[in-house]
């Protein structure tokens, strides 16, 4: 008989003008992998705010243990035996492992005084159990990403957490790191841990999770054992329709290189030599390290370059920052959408709106009826969900702030549009749109270069493919010749058997 350790029932929540959850019900179970599923939007942010208590509930029932519980913050959610680990790690880079994992619960003695060997002894042994050898005094700071999201389950382990909800622990994650997280996540089960796991990649709900709750609208849709689950009918479940042709790649008129770049070289990246046609996407792929950012970085003159050329047209350029290269029509969109692409306490019309604020002025004052119409036809054409264009973007769903990202680069008129991770992050259904989208530009002839790590996604939406192996070109394939195993060859640096 499974033990239902948490069981939210008819859950709502309003805020002003919104009903973001209308009875919405979740278990989680002793032991098991509970997977949240659902667009961007969909409520589960929401619902576990009000599980770790950020939140107060409109109405509803949460039972923990068997008991009624009303949590007023997330210390007592904590004292509770519950544990959130966000997608943004809630880790101070400039102190300890050990001093990172008792922040504010630090072991003291009777006159209040730090016991700093128990707590680093009591650190070093969740590190261990987590399979980690690192120097709990190490600093967090010169930890990689897939270590730091494992001090923050040594938190959640500090605390004796009972339920651990992990909200996209993998996205960020190499995927040695990924198997590293999974095999801990088992590791827990055996230790009657409950487990809330909230990710956009399907094939690892298949791989880890036992069941799967599915929310879509703010409502509750199903709950139901993986193991009667498929990818098509997950997909159908969230989004409320079928979704056929995942990756609606287009074809059209490919025309002669509008970028050539020769020989280029910097401390990232090493003789990088390829061209850029016009109306195609160039999909580069590699694993991480192979220095991909960088090289679209130094395209746009955000990392400088010491030798090679970039030609434009078949003018030789050299872009001395990201404005420089705006002007010439060329315009990045970061894969930190939250740290370099937006600035998420300002409105959707200021954001889109920033990089263009030069064409939208006249001595220096902006054209402040420009700016709205620009920015609302933007919105409208992107179909970006939003209450207004004065709404914050941190308000928005991740699939809309992504649109907001590619349609402030839209607004600079470019030619060539660099797609670093474009749909990291978002949900099933707003992939689909970003990827119509990128169809929308290539009919009207605009270039694209689509940075990505998955796979499917380089195959799917991609003319040519360009494969980076630490810092390096290692090959370009064809859309007709490239497979998944050739890709993969030439991101580990082997070129047999290609053919």
């Amino acid at each position: 008989m499974e033990k239902v350790l948490l069981q939210m029932k008819g859950i709502e929540k309003e805020f002003p003008g919104v009903k973001a959850l209308d009875g919405v019900s979740l278990n989680a179970y002793e032991g098991k992998v509970m997977a949240l599923l659902g667009e961007n939007g969909a409520g589960k942010s929401t619902l576990m705010k009000i599980v770790s208590g950020v939140y107060k509930r409109t109405a509803g029932e949460i039972l923990f243990e068997g008991k009624p519980v009303h949590f007023k913050n997330t210390r007592e959610s904590q004292e509770g035996g519950i544990a959130i680990i966000h997608q943004e790690l809630n880790l101070i880079d400039h102190l300890t492992i050990g001093e990172n994992i008792f922040l504010g619960r630090e072991p003291r003695n009777a006159f209040g005084v730090i016991r700093w060997k128990a707590l680093y002894e009591e650190a070093e042994q969740l590190m261990q159990s987590l399979g980690m050898r690192e120097n709990v005094k190490a600093k967090v700071a010169d930890l990689s990403i897939g270590k730091k999201q494992m001090v923050e389950i040594a938190k959640a382990l500090s605390i004796h957490a009972k339920l651990i909800i992990m909200d996209e622990p993998t996205d960020a994650l190499t995927d040695k790191e990924t198997e590293s997280l999974f095999a801990v996540i088992r590791a827990l089960k055996a230790q009657h841990k409950s487990i809330i796991y909230i990710s956009h990649r399907l094939k690892e709900i298949f791989e880890i999770c036992d069941d799967v709750t599915i929310l879509r609208d703010g409502t509750f849709i199903a709950e139901s054992p993986v193991s009667e689950m498929d990818e098509s009918r997950l997909i159908e479940m969230m989004v409320g329709r079928k979704l056929e042709d995942l990756y609606p790649r287009l074809e059209v008129e490919i025309k002669a290189p509008i970028l050539e770049v020769k020989n280029l070289k910097n401390k990232h990246i090493r003789n990088i030599n390829f061209n850029l046609r016009e109306g195609e996407i160039l999909g580069i792929a590699g694993l991480m390290g192979s220095q991909r950012t960088e090289l679209a970085k130094t395209i746009v003159g955000a990392i400088a370059s010491e030798s090679g050329e970039i030609f434009l047209r078949g003018t030789r350029k050299r872009f001395k920052n990201t404005g420089e290269a705006i002007e010439n029509g060329i315009t990045y969109v970061s894969e930190d959408r939250k740290g370099d692409g937006l600035i998420l306490s300002m409105s959707v019309k200021e954001n889109m709106s920033l990089s263009a604020l030069k064409k939208m002025s006249v001595a220096m004052v902006i054209n402040k009826r420009e700016e709205s119409e620009k920015t609302e036809s933007m919105i409208e054409s992107m179909s970006i969900k939003t209450p207004s264009v004065n709404q914050r973007v941190k308000n928005l769903s991740g699939g809309n702030q992504q649109k907001v990202s590619i349609g402030k680069s839209l607004l600079t008129g470019p030619d060539i549009l660099i797609l670093d991770e474009p749909t990291r992050g978002v949900d099933v259904g707003a992939k689909k749109e970003i990827y119509e989208l990128m169809n929308q530009f290539k009919k009207k002839g605009m270039s694209i270069i689509m940075i990505s790590s998955e796979i499917p996604e380089i195959l799917g939406m991609s003319d040519r493919v360009m494969v980076m192996h630490e810092g390096t070109v290692s090959g370009i394939l064809e859309i007709k010749e490239a497979t998944q195993e050739k890709i993969m060859k030439l991101a580990i640096g082997s070129r047999e058997d290609l053919n």
